[in-house]
């Protein structure tokens, strides 16, 4: 049964609510919100706009019906891609409506090409099989030569990428050389033709390091190297392989498989060479090191030469310590002989103070020791001019035994280049070079021939 409004009482029609326009759009706009949230919906750009604001405005659309979507700047700015009328998407978005005008619509999150997600599963599956084969393995990855002589680059002829790596390269190190292993980037059979590329480079062994590169793209645009035959390649490649394959959020299976990963091509130049600046920096360094040291150790050298120089001893200043250490010996020996006279003297005077007490008339006796005394004395007078002579002519022996003095008669001394005194002809070999000590300075001579000496027969 129908009711009538006018069949109500007024008290009724007075008391029920009123919605304003803008509160019934938010309340129906909360409701889409909690009954749909974030999905994934598939369909075709059409009537896309891009305002000054940066908000994208477009249609998504299938055979059957359409929906109003907007994405705003702070989403579409990290979108990368930028759709165009016709392109297949698949987008990820709140359902909700415009409260403005009433209209049901989507806003945008995220937005990718239709198929992405099937690829990217796909992508996941590899990398996960790969992995679990130990091709990502830290322990697997070979460090970067220290010096690069040469590096290969595995890129298209036509690629942006290929520019910005040889300005690069050319930049830091115009000294390294350069070899390039063309191949396609992209297309059919794409990866077939990188994974012979870097082969062809294995092969050949001819470059210190292989750069792997490719600029941005979709991910379509970069599947080529996200198949296991490029993987493959770049594990078994000989030298170590960098990757620079898209921009830095751009990842793929080769990236994972390479010894190295570079955010984009130029980085991986930069990674693979070290700036010839920096080496001249470095060797420059090393010559001021080297120098310092050198420097050093001159002045070790020179002063334990004035140390040993200083220890060295003259034999003329050696025989003259030894003649003052005679002297000396001399002194003790006549002090030595002149204290027991002075001893004995001592008790004969005791004796004569005893003799004079007791024999007041002694003058027999004085004259006798006097006379014993004259001859002890006389006795020792002679006994030590005997061996001041002795010790005289010992003395002149010594002298006639010092090198310098027969130096000094023409003769001289001849040692080897170690200082090993000669004494025959034996030891002397043809081109030896002597030192001959004259009785002043030293002679530095060249042998031509050595002849034995020969008795008479």
């Amino acid at each position: 049964m129908q009711t009538s409004f006018d069949s109500l009482p007024p008290s009724e029609l007075s008391s029920a609510p009123v919605l304003t326009v803008t509160a019934l759009n938010q309340q129906v706009a909360r409701l889409l919100e909690r009954s749909f949230p974030l999905t994934w919906i598939g369909g075709e750009i059409s009537n896309f706009t891009k305002a000054s604001s940066g908000h994208w405005y477009f249609t998504l659309k299938d055979d059957g019906a359409q929906v109003r979507a907007v994405m705003f700047r702070g989403r579409a700015q990290y979108a990368g891609l930028m759709p165009r009328e016709g392109d297949k998407v698949e987008v990820r978005a709140l359902v909700t409506l415009y409260g403005a005008r009433g209209d049901y619509q989507i806003n945008v999150e995220a937005i990718r090409r239709a198929g992405v997600g099937a690829l990217f599963e796909a992508f996941l599956r590899l990398k996960e099989r790969l992995g679990a084969q130990g091709w990502f393995d830290p322990e697997r990855k070979r460090p970067l030569p220290l010096f690069t002589r040469s590096v290969g680059i595995v890129t298209s002829l036509q690629a942006a990428a290929l520019r910005d790596i040889l300005a690069a390269l050319r930049r830091r190190a115009p000294h390294v050389a350069i070899v390039l292993y063309p191949a396609p980037v992209q297309g059919q059979g794409a990866a077939d033709k990188i994974a012979a590329a870097i082969a062809s480079a294995s092969r050949r062994a001819e470059v210190d390091v292989l750069l792997l590169c490719r600029g941005g793209g979709s991910i379509e645009d970069l599947w080529s190297f996200n198949e296991e035959i490029v993987a493959r390649a770049i594990v078994s490649c000989s030298m170590p392989v960098i990757a620079g394959i898209g921009h830095e959020t751009d990842f793929t299976i080769a990236d994972f498989s390479a010894d190295v990963r570079a955010a984009t091509p130029t980085a991986a130049a930069e990674l693979a060479v070290t700036p010839r600046a920096d080496w001249l920096n470095s060797l420059s360094a090393d010559v001021t090191d080297l120098r310092r040291a050198m420097r050093r150790s001159l002045a070790d050298s020179n002063q334990s030469l004035d140390n040993l120089s200083r220890r060295l001893q003259s034999p003329s200043a050696r025989i003259g310590g030894q003649h003052l250490q005679l002297k000396a010996l001399s002194t003790a020996l006549t002090h030595a002989a002149r204290a027991p006279l002075g001893q004995q003297r001592y008790v004969l005077e005791q004796l004569r103070a005893r003799w004079r007490g007791q024999r007041p008339d002694v003058r027999a006796r004085r004259q006798e020791i006097a006379s014993q005394q004259r001859h002890f004395g006389a006795a020792l007078g002679s006994q030590l001019r005997a061996r001041g002579h002795a010790l005289a002519a010992l003395a002149a022996q010594l002298e006639l035994l010092n090198p310098q003095r027969t130096l000094e008669r023409g003769y001289a001394i001849v040692s080897d280049s170690a200082g090993c005194v000669l004494r025959s002809t034996q030891a002397i070999k043809p081109h030896d070079v002597l030192t001959v000590r004259l009785a002043e300075g030293t002679a530095d001579i060249g042998v031509a021939a050595v002849q034995a000496h020969l008795g008479a027969a």
